[in-house]
């Protein structure tokens, strides 16, 4: 994918508060109202078409990344073409809809409540009875026990990416008869829609064996509108064809070939026929090949916007941005509306800033809390770097070898006799912050203790899926030199002022910024030069490294060599389970590594984690979205990571095809995809 790519969901976000009573901020609820986020900013532009205008038969050839490396959705390697296949072969007891919210899938469920609170939550999953595996078995209580017992993490020899929420059930049973499932919780889980989707068959989930190994390259039993056909890894194929033992509205399609496209090659692929879709960049729609094509009413670019934003990381593990007040500098120095117009209006698409980390416009727990941390406020950037001992002044001549204060220079912050690493009183995490009671001294801790910052396993995580259950790890695969330095002195974007470079010590405050480089990271590259130019109006100096997009994340971001660094995470659905781990307070690990799950900002607090805690744990939605939203304000407080704009979504189609195109939330309805009747239309969309 697209290095605006989506960062890892498994791919779960401070250095702490500090007691200087100007930068505690008391708890804030969301302050949005409650109908804020009711609308998603922009519609799906889908080439609508009923059924009855969409000819039977037919082959769609859709472009995807990478061949899946796996077909379990469960497993760490899982990425987008995982999830993709799951949707279109596999029963979900809930999916996700335009609105971006939770719905039940009535293919598969005539019914699904809490029945009980007390003593136990327990929920009563109704079947549809036509519901069959590919085999003709019935989908039934045994293929929810199994997977339950599979990702509930009581058996390690299961290789699972993740299990919450199943660790909360005590037991599933037969409810009243056949069709009835019931599941019965040891603890609440207010997210219990999200459990169970994909569902897979017990043949999958019974053992560790065939959990393992036996749904990597293979699913022999599925139960969707299609079925895995076959993996053809020399041709980079996955075929998917009709289901004949699906009961509900037959598929339109003969077949869905996923194909492996490089995005580069993506333009070229669509106009000799080598797919009929493709998600493209925003540089793509530029392309002479897109354009004749378009041109000649051959393809159709539909637009809309991700289920994912982009973010200004801060990495605060150590040097200057361990001190909360420099990481608030950076964010008084951007201005989100103008980053997010770079990106967005060019496009045609509503450049409006992100107001929160935990929910994108139009899911039931937006709202904008970004007034927790503020706006751009050039008079404020500079009063804290100030506060923080970083001052105007002369730049002491670095010797041959010396660096300049930054993630591998001077660790400011930490004192003698005090290890980076230890608990506030008020239970903050504190990685190397400053006491500022004058004490400046060199942290040298070599590259092996910041490698111990990994993930629990050592590997990056996989990311957060679109309807909220699988988080694939997908790093979008680029070229490019390491290395790449921008040129000290160069110039500053055009309407940016220069302000003197701040200093401590007679070291300059310069941040690390890293960035992919290759085919797609131009967006970023934009984003990031303007943002070198608002940090350089304040007086700090940025380095930017572009390193290939293949490590980007491995080795920089989840290892925590960086500065500053811009990627993407996608929400959900369910963000007190999913986006916990990706905010949790990082804690020391028995070997004496750093367990920052997936914060990889190594930002966190008690109280955030306290927040997600009560969030997962109460059955009152109204309350859930209440707390939801107030662990949000604290994780703008802690200035970890800055949203900034929703991803486009832009997904080039042939201009025959019907109901496919850019979905926006809504998983794909596979089943009506196919290719227009002669002399049919689909509905007009709104990039139309």
């Amino acid at each position: 994918m697209s290095y605006d790519g989506v960062g890892p969901r498994a791919v779960t976000r401070s250095v702490a508060f500090l007691t200087a009573g100007v930068l505690a901020v008391p708890l804030l609820a969301g302050c949005g109202s409650d109908d804020e986020g009711s609308k998603p900013l922009a519609k799906q532009d889908v080439a609508h078409a009923a059924r009855a205008q969409v000819a039977d038969g037919g082959t769609l050839r859709w472009a995807v990344d990478a061949m899946p490396q796996t077909l379990n959705t469960f497993q760490a390697d899982a990425d987008a073409g995982t999830t993709r296949i799951a949707q279109a072969v596999l029963p979900a007891m809930f999916r996700i809809a335009a609105s971006g919210r939770p719905q039940r899938d009535a293919d598969y469920l005539d019914s699904a409540r809490v029945v009980d609170t007390e003593p136990k939550q327990v929920v009563v999953y109704k079947l549809n009875q036509q519901a069959v595996w590919s085999d003709g078995r019935e989908i039934g209580v045994d293929d929810f026990a199994a997977q339950w017992r599979a990702l509930s993490g009581k058996d390690s020899a299961y290789w699972t990416a993740r299990n919450a929420g199943y660790d909360r059930i005590e037991k599933v049973e037969r409810g009243a008869n056949d069709l009835e499932v019931k599941v019965t919780f040891g603890r609440p889980y207010a997210d219990w829609k999200s459990l169970f989707s994909p569902l897979y068959p017990k043949d999958v989930t019974a053992t560790a064996n065939s959990f393992n190994d036996g749904a990597r390259k293979k699913l022999k039993v599925s139960a969707g509108p299609f079925a895995v056909q076959k993996i053809d890894t020399k041709s980079k194929d996955v075929v998917l064809t009709r289901n004949p033992r699906w009961w509900g509205h037959p598929a339109k399609l003969n077949e869905i070939v996923l194909h492996e496209v490089p995005r580069d090659k993506r333009a070229a692929a669509l106009a000799d026929g080598t797919v009929d879709v493709a998600d493209i960049d925003p540089a793509d729609t530029l392309g002479a090949s897109l354009k004749q094509q378009q041109a000649r009413q051959t393809v159709v670019v539909r637009k809309s916007l991700e289920p994912a934003f982009t973010q200004l990381a801060l990495n605060g593990a150590d040097g200057p941005l361990a001190d909360e007040r420099v990481r608030h500098a950076v964010a008084h120095a951007l201005n989100r509306k103008e980053l997010a117009e770079i990106v967005l209006k060019p496009l045609g698409l509503p450049a409006v800033p992100v107001g929160s980390h935990l929910a994108l416009s139009g899911q039931v727990a937006y709202a904008d809390n970004s007034d927790a941390l503020g706006g751009q406020d050039t008079a404020e950037a500079k009063a804290l770097l100030a506060d923080a001992g970083w001052v105007p002044g002369a730049v002491k001549e670095q010797k041959k070898g010396e660096k300049a204060a930054g993630a591998e220079g001077d660790k400011a912050g930490s004192r003698p006799g005090k290890s980076p690493g230890g608990e506030k009183g008020d239970g903050t995490y504190i990685v190397g912050v400053d006491d500022h009671k004058g004490h400046d001294t060199e942290d040298k801790r070599d590259r092996e203790d910041k490698e111990k910052a990994r993930g629990a396993d050592g590997r990056a995580a996989p990311q957060l899926a679109q309807d909220g259950r699988q988080y694939p790890q997908e790093h979008p695969k680029q070229g490019g030199a390491p290395g790449a330095y921008a040129p000290k002195g160069t110039a500053a974007p055009a309407g940016a002022a220069a302000a003197p470079k701040v200093a401590k010590n007679g070291k300059p405050l310069t941040l690390r910024f890293v960035l992919p480089s290759g085919p797609g990271s131009d967006t970023l590259s934009k984003v990031a030069d303007r943002i070198t130019a608002m940090l350089d109006a304040v007086g700090i100096a940025t380095e930017i490294t572009k390193v290939p997009g293949d490590s980007y994340f491995r080795d920089h971001i989840a290892a925590g060599q960086y500065d500053l660094a811009l990627y993407s995470w996608p929400t959900s659905a369910y963000p007190a389970t999913d986006a916990r781990p990706v905010y949790a307070k990082p804690v020391p690990a028995a070997d004496g590594s750093l367990n920052v799950q997936q914060n990889y900002t190594r930002v966190g607090t008690d109280q955030v984690d306290q927040l997600f805690s009560q969030a997962i744990a109460t059955l009152d939605e109204g309350e859930e979205k209440d707390l939801v939203r107030k662990a949000d304000s604290r994780i703008w407080a802690t200035a970890g990571s800055i949203p900034l704009y929703q991803r486009p979504q832009l997904v080039a189609t042939r201009r025959t095809l019907a109901n496919v195109g850019a979905f926006g939330f809504q998983t794909p309805v596979y089943e009506d995809m196919g290719f227009l009747k002669k002399g049919a239309k689909p509905s007009p969309s709104p990039s139309s």
